[in-house]
Parts: C-alpha cells; structure tokens; sequence
C-alpha cells in the first residue's frame, strides 16, 4: 500500500537548519521521546522549535533540553511545561557510545529534525563538532561555488537546445 505524501502520520514538524551550518555532523540517531499528551497534541499542530535544543547523557539516560514545544491551547491545568527536559529512547549500548564521545572535548548532541513517523513523535539529534568561523565561511563558499556551476552547466544545456 503506497503511503500518501500528506500523511498526518508522516509529518516534518520542526527543523534545526542551522545547526547543519554551525556544526560539522559525524553521527546521527533517531530517538523516540517520553511525552505527555498535551505535548503530543501540539506537536500535531507543528508548534515546536529546536532554536536552542540540545541533548544531554546523565547517569545512563539521554535527555533532550531547551526544545520549545508550546502550550496546548485547549489544555487544562494538566498542560505541560514549555521547555522542560524530555526523556529520549534509545538502546543502551547507543547511549553508551554518545556518553564516551560527549566526554572528549569539541562534542556536543543537537537535534536536527522532530517528526512524527508511523504516527509516533521522534526526533534526529546528532553527534557533532563545532565548526569554526573560518570553517563557516569555506562551507558558504563551496555551496555557493556549486551553485554557481549547477547554473552555468543548465544554461549551457538551454543553449545546446
């Protein structure tokens, strides 16, 4: 059965574009999440933001930190807290592995996408390595270098036509 590109159960809520310009990525990772169910109810309405997100591994768990999800507006009393600390589902030897790297210097985990697949909120965090500025601009310069060629290599074609 073909799964429609509109599917509420496959569904990009919120992207973390800079993070991608900010840090070189070495490793990425799909984690589920330990939500209430007003935050779910939100996130169906793709109210979030990953502006200052990042994760953390403390004693044997993976937490993920400073990741906006509003209020539910039809919530209670039993709303949940916008920026509180959310518990991540990954295998443990996975959490082993991020709690070695995150201790050599120059690591960190940011969330990069939250999305729902198959109906179930997850988010991609990565293993990264901040870039310098330096490093910024060469990546700005290659990307536009590239966009650059793609452009000359079409208008050729055209003329070719």
């Amino acid at each position: 059965m073909a799964k429609k590109k509109d599917d509420p159960r496959n569904k990009l809520i919120a992207s973390n574009k800079k993070a991608r310009h900010d840090y070189n990525i070495i490793d990425e990772y799909e984690c589920g999440m330990v939500l209430t169910g007003t935050e779910v109810k939100s996130l169906r309405q793709g109210r979030a933001s990953l502006v200052d997100g990042f994760a953390d591994v403390t004693g044997g768990e993976a937490w993920l930190q400073n990741v906006h999800i509003m209020e539910y507006a039809q919530g209670t009393w039993t709303n949940h807290a916008a920026r509180r600390k959310r518990k991540l589902l990954l295998h443990k030897w996975e959490i082993q592995k991020l709690e070695q790297k995150l201790k050599e210097t120059g690591f960190t985990l940011v969330p990069l996408s939250l999305y729902f697949k198959d109906g179930r909120a997850k988010v991609s965090i990565a293993l990264a390595q901040g870039k310098k500025l330096h490093d910024k601009r060469q990546t700005l310069r290659e990307k536009q270098d590239r966009r650059e060629t793609d452009r000359a290599v079409a208008a050729a074609r055209r003329r070719q036509r």
